[in-house]
């Protein structure tokens, strides 16, 4: 390498041939304007045009389904745990990072973009040769070699390959972002259904507790007529049997109580045993409102992010299709590199214009004995798009299935608990009816015990029948789609989180408030 000044100097006019290669890179980079696979068109589904409960009195498709639906319930303490839900969820917070992740991604694709190695580099070299070798040109046999320089590489994007990976990154992003929304809705969802689950619980514990004051009542009448030789033994027998059945329900809904609360506390993202403060308030079900706002069957598609989601997932393979099928063709780079170099016969001169090396030129690669690997790779990613558009259906489907099963479950609950109601009225006034018999000596103690029994069970019936109305309308707003919408303009990593990534990592912006492109909806173009 002793050579090198002299070799490259005399291969060295001035620059010409580095300059002559630029209107190269102008052609090539004017056509690079195709973009090969296919472009995505939403699909087709159909949905309900109008919701089957259409016309009941309490069902209200004229307006917009209230974003916080929790607060129809009234309920203060429901309010409270939802919004610590969304502050303290661990998955919740996955979920966030999940979109902070997608756009690190999504940088990686666009950086694709633009030329793919930049390496800058430098070394120092001692080169000793043999004294046994032949050197016919008495050359040093112990020299240094120095060099400096830059070295790029760029395959332009001839078939469009980095820019569906953009383009799919771009999707991406958006379907981790209506995930997020999902995770908020099923969320908000799900500790509302465990709040009217705990609030059931107290109910039937105080239901309980209640019946079995009732029903030593009706021991103590039993044990009194039995000591006056009114009636047999069987009486005080049959009483005993009923109260403690009654009082051992009562440890078995404690359990069913304490494992809600457990539940709960998981949703808020805490220790179990912490949430008693959160649940003052009167022992009650949530009274649902009169009128519930449900919208039509159009608006509803358009508001659930899980749906938003299917379509975006199934985009982004759609634009994947396009990066295997660039595989398929002809590559085009552009590649070069410039810099010093210099032996230590000539260290003085290292930054002279005589130790400037160069290479550059264009690069084609076409891998066409490919043996049908690549297009195999093209038919890969378009039966999983494939798959994606089935599932984007299925997904339309459920979701209208869901709103229909839950709106009509919320209808007939209310139907049904005002016949529960008038059935725990007449099942009271039986029980007094037959303990002023049976003291008296008018029936035998059986008709106290089938009253007193009765009671009870009508009670829990009327109970169940109050908090499935709570639980349906919950789930109705589920399926509508509700909730996501008051945490848009929300931060989704939490400050504390930001902290601890930013002291590892360097983040930039990208732990930032939500740019434009995710809080557009329905996502642009999809339409």
């Amino acid at each position: 390498m002793r050579g090198t000044n002299s070799t490259k100097q005399g291969m060295l006019p001035g620059l010409s041939p580095f300059v002559s290669a630029l209107p190269l890179l102008g052609v090539l980079s004017t056509l690079c304007g195709c973009a090969v696979g296919p472009d995505f068109k939403k699909p087709t589904v159909t949905a309900p045009r109008e919701w089957r409960t259409y016309g009941d009195p309490q069902i209200s498709t004229q307006t917009a389904v209230d974003a916080e639906w929790w607060k129809t319930f009234g309920d203060q303490s429901l309010n409270h745990l939802i919004e610590l839900a969304y502050q303290q969820n661990l998955p919740l917070q996955v979920a966030g990072l999940r979109i902070v992740e997608a756009r690190a991604q999504l940088g990686i694709l666009t950086g694709r973009q633009f030329p793919q190695t930049q390496v800058a580099s430098g070394n120092a070299t001692a080169i000793g040769l043999s004294k046994n070798a032949a050197n016919v040109a008495n050359l040093d046999r112990n020299y240094g070699d120095f060099r400096l320089g830059f070295d790029a590489a760029w395959e332009l994007d001839f078939w469009g390959k980095y820019r569906r990976g953009v383009e799919s990154g771009a999707d991406s992003l958006l379907a981790s972002v209506a995930d997020y929304h999902s995770a908020l809705v099923s969320l908000s969802a799900e500790v509302a259904r465990t709040y009217v689950l705990i609030r059931t619980y107290e109910v039937l514990i105080e239901q309980a507790q209640e019946n079995t004051r009732i029903q030593e009542q009706g021991l103590l009448i039993a044990e009194s007529r039995f000591r006056n030789g009114a009636t047999s033994e069987l009486d005080v027998a049959q009483a005993t049997t009923l109260l403690e059945s009654t009082r051992a329900t009562i440890p078995q809904l404690e359990i069913l109580l304490d494992q809600a609360r457990n539940a709960l506390s998981t949703l808020l993202g805490q220790s179990t045993g912490d949430i008693e403060a959160l649940l003052a308030g009167p022992k009650q079900i949530p009274a649902a409102p009169e009128k519930v706002a449900v919208g039509v069957p159009a608006e509803m598609l358009r508001r659930r992010p899980d749906v938003r989601s299917a379509e975006l997932y199934a985009a982004a393979q759609c634009a994947r299709i396009g990066v295997a099928e660039a595989e398929l063709y002809p590559s085009f780079s552009l590649f070069g590199s410039i810099g010093l170099e210099s032996s230590n016969t000539a260290t003085h001169n290292f930054l002279s214009s005589a130790s400037l090396a160069y290479s550059v030129g264009p690069r084609i690669v076409w891998p066409f004995l490919n043996y049908g690997r690549l297009k195999n790779g093209v038919r890969v990613e378009d039966a999983r798009f494939q798959q994606l558009l089935v599932s984007y259906q299925n997904t339309v489907l459920r979701a209208a299935q869901e709103v229909a099963d839950a709106m009509t479950g919320f209808v007939n609950s209310q139907k049904a608990m005002a016949f529960e109601q008038a059935s725990v009225k007449a099942a009271q006034r039986s029980v007094e009816i037959a303990l002023v018999q049976y003291r008296e000596g008018a029936v035998d103690y059986q008709r106290v015990l089938d009253a007193q029994r009765s009671l009870l069970q009508q009670q829990n019936s009327l109970a169940q029948a109050n908090s499935s109305i709570a639980t349906n309308l919950v789930g109705l707003y589920k399926a509508l789609g509700g909730g996501w919408e008051v945490r848009q303009a929300q931060p989704i990593v939490s400050e504390k989180t930001q902290g601890e990534m930013k002291d590892r990592t360097d983040w930039g912006d990208l732990l930032s408030q939500p740019r434009a492109p995710e809080t557009k909806n329905p996502p642009p173009g999809k339409q």
